[in-house]
Formats: structure tokens, sequence, C-alpha cells
């Protein structure tokens, strides 16, 4: 059969389904003549056909293709329409069914000439035999199934299908009552026997779960399985008493697809993914492999066990927190196909959704981890070390991917977004005090009439008396200025402690008061209205003067 008689046959069908489609909608009534066409030659499907069953009271009779505009769907449902009217019919006799040739078909209709139905060429086609055949097997289905249609709406049928139904209730009802009783009786068995002995989860002394959060989450198992368990009873009887009624038994089959077909289509999506699953896995144990080799290497490098060129050994766990980035991202890159549904256009729009909320709510974010790692590579400062960051001077505690921990002088913990840190400048006092000295600076304002070689050997004597200071490198001082009333005395000592340089700082401005008092030269204010009659000092037999203690002077030594 050529393509082209294939097409001619179709269009013959569809033509003979009109009246079909007609009196799925009247009432019965005698059909009339059909008009004559041109004889059809049997067309061969190409392809899969969309077929549609003839269901009547959930029993499959035979399955009838359609057209595009007359679907298969529509010719089943009108076809059914027409059986139950005839099954309504007490008078009509089933046997009595026959088969009339008409043109390109065959018409099936009842005794007293109600259409039933029309089957054409292509319907046997689609099924591989002959239209006698096809019209024969039926003839053959469709009295039985309205002998049954009539038996199963007797009252006695009825009657029965309610008893049955009855049954089904009753047994829903004690086995809900026999589940709530013995999921009670588990559970206090359960909690009898294993309550004392369920662990606590946790890492040494850190305890992560709670053993009365384990328990609770295995009683929450237990009553979820309970409630999985009474759907399951109540489904099984639901379906069973739906089975017994006419009016309810497709809803009943449809009520069995509807969990059967969920169950199954996961089932083989399960089995599809079988492959894929043991790629992912092979992929993230290579993956953990090798996050565990670099760390290892890391690590090694931050000990000082292994020595790179020109890489300090503080840059090793922050490059291998970018390396376990760049191989976790390269893992994702490669599983991202084998992912279920990664296809997808859900699977897409919520990745493409989540990456916008990413990008929008994570700037800060972002910003603040790029400017830990610049500030990390660049050596601004370390933990330990004391900086001046703004208007904060502390000690460096920790610094994280987005912020740094500064602890004040007053003990106050400070955390500084990283960003803030790399867009302001960073005073670092102890990146030179280990090799170089930091230098501690005291500025005093001294008359004219005072030499200015003996204010320097006062300066030079008080940072002899201050014990901290480093011997090696010798104090020295810098006139800044010649004011208006004194000449500006600049004294700088070298201490290699960055933690104690406020201590020490005060104990060289005491010392300089004590030498400046020894030798009665006064420190001048900044301005003066005039020269008093006496030099404003405080003489050696008043230094200390009540409540001061010569055992109580402080120690320059101690820590800030």
């Amino acid at each position: 059969m050529t393509p082209a008689g294939a097409r001619l046959a179709l269009a013959c069908a569809f033509a003979l389904c009109l009246p079909e489609r007609a009196a799925a909608s009247a009432p019965p009534a005698p059909v009339a003549p059909v008009a004559p066409v041109a004889p059809v030659a049997q067309a061969e499907p190409e392809g899969e056909v969309p077929l549609a069953p003839v269901v009547l009271d959930g029993r499959v009779l035979y399955s009838v293709r359609g057209v595009s505009a007359f679907p298969a769907a529509e010719r089943a449902a009108a076809i059914v329409a027409r059986l139950e009217g005839l099954a309504a019919d007490p008078q009509l006799d089933p046997a009595g069914l026959r088969a009339t040739p008409v043109e390109g078909g065959l018409r099936i209709e009842s005794a007293d000439d109600r259409l039933v139905m029309f089957l054409y060429e292509a319907d046997a086609a689609v099924e591989g035999v002959t239209l006698e055949v096809l019209s024969r097997l039926v003839l053959a289905r469709i009295p039985p199934a309205i002998v049954a249609w009539r038996a199963a709406r007797t009252p006695e049928a009825l009657l029965t299908a309610g008893g049955h139904a009855l049954g089904a209730l009753l047994a829903l009802l004690g086995g809900l009552v026999l589940l709530g009783w013995g999921s009670r009786r588990f559970e206090a068995w359960l909690e009898a026997r294993y309550h004392a002995r369920v662990p606590h989860l946790g890492i040494g002394s850190f305890e992560i779960v709670r053993a009365e959060r384990v328990w609770k989450a295995l009683r929450s198992i237990a009553r979820l399985a309970r409630w999985l368990l009474g759907l399951a009873l109540a489904f099984v009887c639901l379906r069973y008493a739906f089975a017994h009624f006419p009016q309810t038994r497709q809803l009943g089959e449809d009520l069995g697809e509807l969990v059967t077909v969920p169950l199954e289509r996961i089932g083989m999506g399960l089995l599809a993914f079988l492959p894929d699953l043991a790629f992912l896995v092979v992929l993230l144990v290579i993956t953990r492999w090798f996050v565990r080799l670099t760390q290892a290497f890391f690590q090694a490098v931050e000990a000082g066990r292994i020595r790179l060129e020109n890489f300090e050994p503080e840059w090793a766990m922050p490059t291998f927190r970018l390396a376990r980035l760049g191989i976790v991202a390269f893992a994702l890159v490669v599983a991202y196909p084998y992912i279920p549904g990664s296809e997808s256009a859900a699977f897409k729009g919520v990745s493409l959704f989540l990456g916008v909320l990413f990008s929008l709510g994570s700037s800060s974010a972002i910003a603040n981890i790029v400017a830990g790692y610049m500030l990390t590579y660049r050596r601004a400062f370390r933990v330990g070390d004391r900086v001046r960051i703004g208007d904060v001077t502390g000690e460096v505690t920790a610094i994280r991917l987005q912020v740094t921990h500064v602890q004040t002088r007053a003990n106050e913990s400070v955390t500084i977004p990283n960003s803030t840190i790399l867009a302001g400048q960073v005073t670092n006092y102890s990146a030179l005090a280990a090799r170089e000295g930091l230098v501690l600076q005291v500025t005093v304002g001294i008359g004219y009439e005072t030499p200015w070689r003996q204010v320097e050997a006062m300066l030079l004597l008080a940072a002899a008396r201050t014990p901290g200071l480093l011997a090696g490198k010798p104090a020295f001082v810098q006139q800044l200025a010649l004011g208006d009333f004194a000449v500006t005395y600049e004294l700088n000592a070298y201490c290699d402690r960055p933690a104690q340089m406020v201590a020490l700082r005060s104990a060289l401005h005491r010392n300089v008061l004590d030498v400046f008092n020894e030798y009665g030269v006064q420190i001048m204010t900044p301005a003066y209205e005039g020269d008093t009659p006496q030099p404003k000092v405080v003489p050696r037999e008043q230094w200390y003067a009540a409540p001061a203690r010569p055992e109580a002077a402080p120690d320059a030594s101690a820590g800030a």
C-alpha cells in the first residue's frame, strides 16, 4: 500500500466517523443510509497510531483509533455512551447485534437498527487483521459486557456490593485501631529497652547532637511509619470497596494508578539513574582524594617541611582554600550533566534564579573575601601584630575570609570588614620592630633661655633611665621647630616590643619629668602671657609627696 493510498483510507474513515459523533449527542434513532463512497484499499499503519480504550464498567472491551478532527478518546467516549444506552434498555437483546456492510467498512448495530459503532479498514490495519475478523471479535466482546453491566446493577448485586463495602470499612477501622495500639506498644517497648542506650553524637568533649534529640528523631520516624501504614491500609480498603460498585469501579482503577504510576516512574527513574549515580560516586571519591592530598601538601608547607621559593608559610592555608574551591568547582562542572533533571528547563530556571540571588545578595561578602585574600598575599599584617586601622589600635587576633578581629588596649574585640581595611590605611607597628626596632617619640617644648645641649643631654638621660628600650640602638634627639615661645625637641628611643609601646612611652614621659625637675628646667606650655618669678619645676624633696611612695614607682617593663 502506497502512502497516497493510506491517506485516502484515512480520509474515508474520517468521513464515516461523522455519524458516530452525531449519534453520541443524540438519542438512539434509526440511521439514515450512508452516502456511497469509493472503495478504499486496506491501509497499513505508518508508525505508532494513538488508540483509546472502550471501557464499560471498568472493563476494557477493545481499542479504537481516531483522526485529527475526531480523536480516539472522543470516539471511544461516543461508543461507550451508545453501549450504556443499549444496556440500559431491558428490551434489547444483546445477542441480536450484527455487522452491516457500508461503503468503506462495517456498521455495528442492534436488531432495531440502533448504531453502536463503525469499523473501517484503518481499524483493521492497526490490529493487523481483516475487517471481517475484527468485526467478529467486537461482536463477541459486546454482548457479555452488556449482560455484565445489567447484572451489576440489580438490587441483589448492589446489596452484595454494599456488604463488601461495609466489610471493607469495618476492616479499615479495625486495622487503624490495631495499628494505633500496636504503635503505642512498640514505642513503649522501644523506650524501655533503648532510650537510655541512645548515645550522644560528638567529637571529643564537643557535643554535636544530644541523646534526647536523637531519641525524638527515632520516635518521629516510628510515627511516620505508622501514618504511612495507615494510609496504605486506607488505600487498599477504599480500592476494594470501589471495585464492587459499577459506578465507582473506574474510580478505583484510577485511584490505583494514582499511586502505582508515580511509584513505577520513580523506580524506573532510579534504575535509569544507577549508571550516572555510580559515576557521581566515583567522582566524589576522586574529588575528596585530591582535596585531602592538596591539604596535606599545604599543611606541610605551613609547617615548614616543604619550602617553596618566594612563598611565605602563612600563605599555605589561604592558598589551599583557593585550590579546594577550584577542585570542587571543576568537579561540579564535570558532574553537572549526570545530575538528574539537569537538562530540564525547571532545573535551569532554578539555577539561574539562585545565581541571581547570590550575585545580588553577596556582593559585599564577595568583596570582603577578595579583600581578605589580597591582604593575606600583600602581608599587610599577621596574627599577633600590633596595628592601627583607622581609629582602632590593637593586636590582630584573627584574620578571616571576610573580617579581621583586633583586640584593643582596653580589651575590646573590634571586627573590621576586610574591604574597609583594603580601602583604608593600615599602620603596622610589628612589621619592623623585631629586625630594626620601633621608634618611640616624646615631644617637649623648652624655653630659649635653656641651652639646647643641656636639653638634649637631659632627654638622653631620661631615655637611659627607662628599662625595656633597645640597648644596641642609642636614642637620639631632634629639634623639630623654633616656636614663638619655645623650642620643640623630640626624643626618639628604640624598642622591640610593640605590645608594650604605650607603657614604654609612659615610662619615658615620667623619666623626662623627673630629669627636668632635677635640673630645674621648666617645660613650657604651648603659649603663655609672661615669665613667672619662679620656674615651674618640682623640687626633689617633693617628688614623693603624699600619697606617692618611692617603692610604688611604676615599672616601665610592665606590659601594656
